[in-house]
């Protein structure tokens, strides 16, 4: 995975803005404020990404790359290691994911005006 490619995927989504609320090497991606993917600049050796509870079990027990969040709520979230042993595509997928969760939380109206 590249980092430049992750951040423009992630940029392109309806609403997504980026920012350094912790430091200056920690890369957050929001939707409308709420966060949906963090990462490391400098190392860029993974993502931390929200996931529905069940589907977090899941991909830890399916994928050894797959760990609960870092300085996270580790129900909610899974911290993937950027080792190549998951292919872009999946982490792309589960990055969807994250980004339709949060996005899903938001209020209706706020939903309306963003998507249209």
């Amino acid at each position: 995975m590249d980092i430049d490619l992750y951040r423009i995927y992630c940029l392109e989504k309806p609403g997504v803005t980026e920012e350094f609320p912790f430091d200056n090497r920690t890369l957050v991606f929001k939707v409308c404020g709420k966060m949906f993917s963090l990462l490391d600049i400098e190392s860029f050796d993974s993502i931390n990404l929200k996931c529905e509870p069940e589907k977090a079990m899941q991909l830890r027990e399916q994928y050894p790359s797959v760990i609960p969040g870092y300085h996270m709520n580790k129900k909610h979230w899974n911290t993937v290691n950027c080792d190549g042993s998951i292919p872009d595509k999946l982490i792309l997928e589960w990055t969807n994911d994250s980004y339709n969760l949060v996005l899903n939380s938001l209020p209706i109206r706020v939903r309306k005006e963003l998507l249209g």
